[in-house]
């Protein structure tokens, strides 16, 4: 396995007149790896995505796809695949027709039969883009990203109007795709896709990353949370607590476990329910709604 970054962005800058979008942008993604670039709107995700996918020039910085620079199309497109959010498919082709002319355009070499089966399009094949679904479009979008099993693979929104069992077959396809050694980036607002599947995650909030880590590492920034409602004329609780309008009580920790066995503990030994005990660590989007908060 090479140790070169698959990507490697260095204090990259994009700008619009006087809008700064991004601000001295710095990451790596390693080969075989799931990285998850995430943000708020307007956190200059599609920007940085466009520039390292090579649709738009570098204000200022350096971008490197493959050790080449993503504007080397020769040398850097018939290795990548690219899902994104509207592929903008003539509507007079057929999903066959659509599929074999990004192959060309790719220069990548696969069968439109297997992806075809891939994506469970098949008995499509001779569908014209305009009569498909919102569904079967973005089964199409993904179809004509991973033509050919590129190295790398970008993911917009990848699973935006599919149904759950589309999405599973989505997410199959993209485990065996690693399992050849792809390299996976995402964006996508939902978080819980992110928190499953990636190994690491970017997340950027007005124009530069806010925290960038596994999800362990991003989740620990903030504490755990215990929830619970008390019975009227319960004695004082052994730990602080906060109580909220719907009348639950909130303890905030960064020693989950501990504290926990020490609520548990003084409600036996007070003979207290605790009504609606809910008790986890953090997630990903309690993370990402605090970005508005620093």
């Amino acid at each position: 396995m090479s140790s070169t970054p698959v990507i490697d962005v260095d204090r990259l800058n994009v700008t619009y007149g006087d809008f700064h979008a991004v601000k001295d942008l710095s990451f790596q993604v390693r080969h075989g790896e799931f990285y998850a670039l995430l943000g708020t709107n307007g956190a200059g995700k599609t920007s940085t995505l466009e520039t390292v996918e090579g649709h738009r020039a570098a204000t200022s910085g350096t971008v490197r796809v493959f050790g080449q620079s993503p504007r080397d199309r020769h040398a850097v497109r018939p290795r990548m695949g690219i899902m994104l959010q509207e592929s903008g498919f003539s509507p007079d082709l057929t999903v066959r027709e659509s599929v074999r002319l990004i192959g060309r355009l790719t220069r990548r070499t696969d069968s439109v039969e297997r992806v075809l089966g891939v994506v469970d399009l098949t008995r499509k094949a001779g569908t014209r883009v305009a009569q498909l679904s919102g569904g079967e479009k973005r089964r199409l979008d993904f179809a004509t990203a991973v033509y050919g099993t590129p190295e790398l693979i970008f993911l917009d929104e990848p699973t935006t109007g599919l149904d759950i069992q589309s999405r599973d077959d989505l997410w199959d396809a993209v485990d065996r795709l690693r399992e050849d050694g792809s390299t996976v980036v995402l964006t996508t607002h939902y978080l819980e896709e992110a928190q499953q599947r990636a190994d690491r995650i970017g997340l950027m909030h007005q124009g530069t990353f806010h925290r960038e880590g596994t999800v362990s590492e991003l989740t620990r920034t903030l504490p755990a949370a215990i929830r619970f409602v008390l019975p009227d004329g319960a004695p004082e609780l052994p730990l602080q607590a906060t109580r909220a309008a719907d009348g639950k009580h909130l303890i905030e920790t960064f020693g989950l476990q501990k504290d926990l066995y020490i609520l548990l503990r003084w409600a036996q030994d007070h003979a207290v329910e605790l009504q609606e005990l809910q008790a986890g660590p953090t997630r990903l989007d309690d993370v990402f709604r605090a970005l508005g908060n620093d």
